[in-house]
Formats: C-alpha cells, sequence, structure tokens
C-alpha cells in the first residue's frame, strides 16, 4: 500500500545556467551541490546530457557523476538522462557498468529519446528516428548489462558477440528509467521492458493532466509483458525555489531570472512583454501554460508542500519527488532554499514529527495533573530541607 510518508526526495539537473557566467564555476558549483544535498539528507540527484544551446552545460553526466560521487557518502546518482540514439549501445553499458562499480551501486540509469534539437541536427539524427532508436538502443543495452552475448544489426549499428565484459554492482542489476513527458511514449518503453517511470513534464498543464493517463498506461503495457508496475519507481519532476517568505523568495530569483527566461524564450522565438521585468516573469513562471519549466514554485515550503500533494492526488500516489533546479539565485539563497525544504518540506510528509506533536499535545492537555505533580515535588522537597513550605511565588522556579 502506497504512503505518502514513504516519498523520496532529490534534485534534477538539466542543468539549467545563464550564459553570463563562467562555466567551470558552475559546474564546481553543481559539484557543491550534491555534497550539501547529501549533507541535507535528499536520496537522489539527477544530471542530464546535453550538446548545444548554451545553458544546459553538461554533455557527459557520467563524468559528472563520478566526480560527486567521490565528494559524497550515501546519496543515489541519476543519469538524467542518457539520450540512448548518440550513443553506441555497447559503450553506453560499459560506461554505465563502470560507473556503478565506482559508485558502489549508487547508480540510477535514466534514459531517453534526446531532447534538444540542434543536438541530433548536428549529429545528422533525423529527429523522427530517435524514439525509434532510443527502443533499439534499449533492447541491446538491458541484454548486455544481463550479461548476454548480443548480435543486433540496425541501420545505426551494428553488435557482433558483444558482450559487457564488467558485472553491476549489485546481483539485481542497476535501476534503468525511462523519460515521459506528455505522450504515451516513455510509458510503453519502460513498461515493455519492466523499467521504472521518470515523469519531467510534471509542472506543465499538459504533463501534469497526462499524469495519471501515462501512469495507466504503463500499468497496462507492464501487466501484458508480465512486469509489476511499481508506485515506489516513478519519479516526477517540478521546478522550486523557495525561502521564508514569497517577497525574499522573489528577491533572490530577481537579478538572474531574466537570464533564464530568455535561454527559453530565445529558443522559441519569442520576445513576450512579461519577460522585461523579473516580477513578470515571476508570475509568469508560475502560471506557465506552455514554457520549459511549466508551473514552478517561487515562495514558501507552504507553497511547495500544496504542490507536492497536488501531484499526489493527481498522480495517486509516487515514488520519489524532484525538485528541477534552475540555477537562479546566489549560491548562499540556493543552499537555504534546499536547507528549508529539507527541514519543513520532507518532514511534513514523512511524519517525522508526530511523536513530538503528541508528546507536545499530551503535555498541554494534562498541564494542571503535571504542573500540580510538579509543585508538589517541589513543595516538598523545599519543607523536607527547611522544614518549612516555600513562598508561592518561588515554587515553580
Amino acid at each position: 500500500m502506497w504512503s505518502a510518508s514513504s516519498i523520496r526526495f532529490g534534485a534534477f539537473l538539466a542543468p539549467y545556467h545563464p550564459l553570463d557566467a563562467d562555466p567551470a564555476l558552475q559546474l564546481r558549483r553543481d559539484i557543491d551541490l550534491m555534497t550539501h544535498l547529501d549533507h541535507l539528507g535528499f536520496e537522489e540527484a539527477w544530471m542530464g546530457e546535453h550538446h548545444s544551446t548554451g545553458a544546459e552545460i553538461v554533455p557527459a553526466p557520467d563524468m559528472f557523476i563520478a566526480a560527486a560521487a567521490e565528494r559524497t557518502e550515501r546519496i543515489q546518482f541519476g543519469t538524467g538522462v542518457t539520450s540512448l540514439p548518440y550513443h553506441h549501445p555497447l559503450i553506453t553499458a560499459d560506461r554505465i557498468t563502470q560507473l556503478d562499480l565506482q559508485t558502489r551501486g549508487r547508480l540510477i540509469f535514466g534514459t531517453g529519446p534526446g531532447k534538444i534539437p540542434l543536438d541530433a541536427h548536428m549529429m545528422g539524427i533525423n529527429p523522427s528516428d530517435q524514439r525509434r532508436r532510443q527502443g533499439e538502443a534499449l533492447e541491446a543495452i538491458l541484454a548486455l548489462l544481463r550479461g548476454e552475448v548480443v548480435n543486433m544489426e540496425t541501420d545505426w549499428f551494428t553488435l557482433r558477440d558483444a558482450r559487457a565484459q564488467l558485472p553491476t554492482y549489485r546481483a539485481d542489476g542497476i535501476e534503468t528509467v525511462t523519460a515521459s513527458t506528455i505522450s504515451p511514449n516513455g510509458s510503453v518503453l519502460a513498461g515493455k521492458n519492466g523499467l521504472s517511470l521518470l515523469s519531467l513534464a510534471a509542472s506543465s498543464p499538459s504533463g501534469f493532466d497526462a499524469l495519471d493517463r501515462n501512469w495507466d498506461v504503463y500499468e497496462k503495457v507492464s501487466a501484458e509483458h508480465g512486469h509489476h508496475a511499481d508506485r515506489a519507481t516513478w519519479r516526477v519532476v517540478n521546478p522550486m525555489f523557495i525561502a521564508e517568505t514569497r517577497a525574499e523568495a522573489e528577491r533572490a530569483v530577481s537579478r538572474r531570472i531574466g537570464s533564464m527566461a530568455s535561454y527559453v524564450n530565445r529558443q522559441t522565438g519569442q520576445n513576450p512583454a512579461w519577460a522585461d521585468t523579473p516580477a513578470g516573469i515571476i508570475d509568469q513562471w508560475r502560471n506557465d501554460t506552455l514554457g520549459e519549466f511549466g508551473q514552478a514554485i517561487i515562495g514558501t515550503p507552504e507553497d511547495a508542500i500544496a504542490q507536492i500533494e497536488r501531484l499526489i492526488e493527481k498522480t495517486g500516489g509516487f515514488g520519489t519527488f524532484l525538485i528541477l533546479h534552475v540555477d537562479m539565485a546566489s549560491w548562499e539563497d540556493t543552499k537555504r532554499s534546499y536547507e528549508l525544504f529539507a527541514s519543513e518540506v520532507v518532514p511534513h510528509f514523512r511524519k517525522r514529527n508526530v511523536g513530538r506533536q503528541a508528546s507536545m499535545q499530551f503535555a498541554e492537555d494534562n498541564r494542571e495533573y503535571l504542573i500540580g505533580g510538579l509543585v508538589g515535588a517541589i513543595t516538598k522537597a523545599h519543607t523536607d530541607y527547611y522544614g518549612q513550605p516555600a513562598e508561592t511565588g518561588a515554587v515553580r522556579a
């Protein structure tokens, strides 16, 4: 039986960075964020793969994870996601098994067809072929990860007596995840192969509307292929930045949010009036219907809780909530956002303070009896020592 108290929490990084800052420092900050998340107790951190357009600056998530894993202790890392049509399946399987061993089993293998059109264009890949290639690559990679010898030929790769020479760290293998947005393609692919599901567009209205439909498809296809659709392995993504007040959250993002809005709008050829001011961007992102980031939370822990509860109501329950990280605040404000999330949002769903609240309630409900007993004990101790009762005002001291 699914319970909200079992939800795991993490961060999903494309990563989105402004185009006017030092990429070397941005990469270091992303690694620093991994150690911060690990310290705060987040369970997962995901890093994407992109090759163009300037803002999403990690082309090799496995290299990033290898560095971050050496600086952390317990957090799991996901490739978010490895774009399968861009790589030969044997090379992908080899790199993933090596990374799984290096991280001692802290790896989640996230897969997808590739997102940015310019990436595919530069490699001469027809966008209409990407999802087909994703399915073909996944078939080969899963067989290699199972230790099978694979012979397979397509119009873009050949495998001859191919095998992955390294084992996975755990006997049951590496958790493999397929990305899903609005169409049922990801759900079908995940259900067919017995993989976990990652809903990347949960915050956009169209993606939000598709959540329950895509889960139904996933359950149906999983059952048809003899697999169990487990909500505990379902991940949903939503952008969030929080502070003590909405005004403080707006202040924290106001200087750099324009750069991120420009990145999105330049790709779509738009120059909307709302993008002229930080306040206009914030208002738009909070209520976006079509944009890159969907309906973002820029507010308080209470706003974050309300949005997660909305996602739970829509989906019927999922296993992991991932904050879509957008680099739009100072390092100190960014750290504080995650600290607030860990200290106030996570405990709400984990029900970690139920015992403390019950203890306080009992003390309040029985204060006359409890304080009366305390007063009596103090009075008796005073009388026993001094031979007379204490003055009334000193009894509680």
